[in-house]
């Protein structure tokens, strides 16, 4: 018999991709054909001449799953997507689609993860909460959260009433992001808190940095900023991101490795001490991820073609510092199918902090 997981969280980025791309690699020592879907999607590419969630892709790619990409991520939610729905509703339609899609991705398999959107109601404004989906495939569903001890327990319960109101059961939540420092006394509370409330804690995954790492080309990606130089070295790792509005000698007791600094382009001093900062090899010596240059200006192109022979990636910006800052510390990061570091980290962390023989018990 086929069986099913639905993941679904309390709120945006609390870690359904990185949890569903963790089960599934773990349970393939378990189940031999594991099937995925993401039936809504709202971060969608175009792969294969379809619009396809950026999640699906990422685990048809990293995960090895034997689905048509195209299953695997029926219904895309472009521009405009609820307006035009709400004008003109055509539920039928949207089930139609995801019913067709899950009944290609579920063929042969022995299991199928499914991947929500956002928490319980998401969706509600075109008749598909994550709730009716889960309900519509027939599976049990499994809540991520993230934090400490009360908001987990709360926003998780707020979203098991409507899982509930539409007949679906709950195999247990994973609460995500931990630190370190409070992992114990977290997970000693959270689950004699969901005992209470007669649901399972399946796993309590502490917060790891890495995961949270973004690269230049991810940067670059993002926000649509220029790269003047440094091509070569755009995958480099970012751990710190730094405002460069300091003196130099100020600045170097801040900066370590891996950081991104984001500096004023006439920050001629700022640019120099970087280059020299990636010039001087060796341990003990901070390597800089890279430079980003704000305010539309740019250094004298002696001090450019240093920073080229440095090889390290200056991208350029023409908004003003805080701005740029503020657009870096809102993205989202999310794994890449390149990222084979963070892919392992997260399979070793699904089978390390979350009980999988529970979880299948319960299916």
């Amino acid at each position: 018999m086929l069986k099913k997981i639905f993941i679904a969280a309390t709120l945006q980025n609390e870690g359904k991709t990185t949890v569903s791309l963790g089960l599934i690699r773990a349970l393939r020592k378990r189940f031999r054909r594991i099937g995925f879907i993401k039936p809504i999607g709202q971060r969608y590419l175009q792969e294969q001449g379809y619009k396809v969630d950026e999640d699906s892709v990422l685990i048809e790619k990293v995960c090895n799953v034997e689905c048509l990409l195209k299953d695997m991520s029926p219904v895309a939610i472009e521009k405009g997507f609820t307006e035009r729905y709400i004008d003109k509703p055509d539920k039928k339609a949207l089930v139609s689609k995801i019913k067709a899609s899950f009944k290609g991705v579920s063929q042969g398999k022995d299991l199928v993860v499914i991947e929500g959107t956002g928490h319980a109601g998401v969706g509600s404004c075109f008749d598909l909460s994550n709730a009716d989906v889960a309900h519509l495939l027939g599976s049990k569903v499994i809540l991520i959260s993230s934090g400490g001890i009360g908001r987990p327990i709360d926003e998780i319960m707020l979203n098991v009433a409507l899982f509930k109101q539409k007949g679906v059961g709950v195999l247990g939540v994973i609460i995500n992001k931990v630190k370190k420092d409070k992992y114990k006394k977290i997970k000693r509370y959270v689950e004699k808190g969901f005992k209470r409330q007669g649901i399972d804690v399946l796993g309590v995954l502490p917060y790891i940095k890495t995961l949270t790492n973004t690269t230049i080309k991810e940067i670059m990606d993002e926000t649509g900023f220029k790269l003047l130089c440094g091509k070569a070295n755009v995958n480099n790792k970012v751990a710190k991101v730094l405002i460069g509005a300091m003196e130099p000698r100020d600045a170097l007791n801040f900066i370590e490795d891996d950081s991104l600094l984001i500096t004023p382009g006439d920050r001629e001093d700022m640019v120099l001490t970087a280059t020299s900062i990636n010039a001087v090899k060796g341990a003990g010596h901070p390597k800089i991820a890279g430079l980003v240059l704000t305010g539309g200006f740019l250094p004298h192109d002696m001090i450019m073609n240093l920073a080229a022979k440095s090889g390290i990636p200056v991208l350029y910006a023409k908004n003003d510092t805080y701005s740029v800052a503020s657009k870096i510390h809102d993205l989202t990061i999310k794994i890449r199918p390149q990222d084979e570091e963070k892919t392992r980290l997260v399979e070793e962390l699904i089978e390390e902090y979350v009980d999988i023989d529970r979880l299948i018990k319960k299916l």
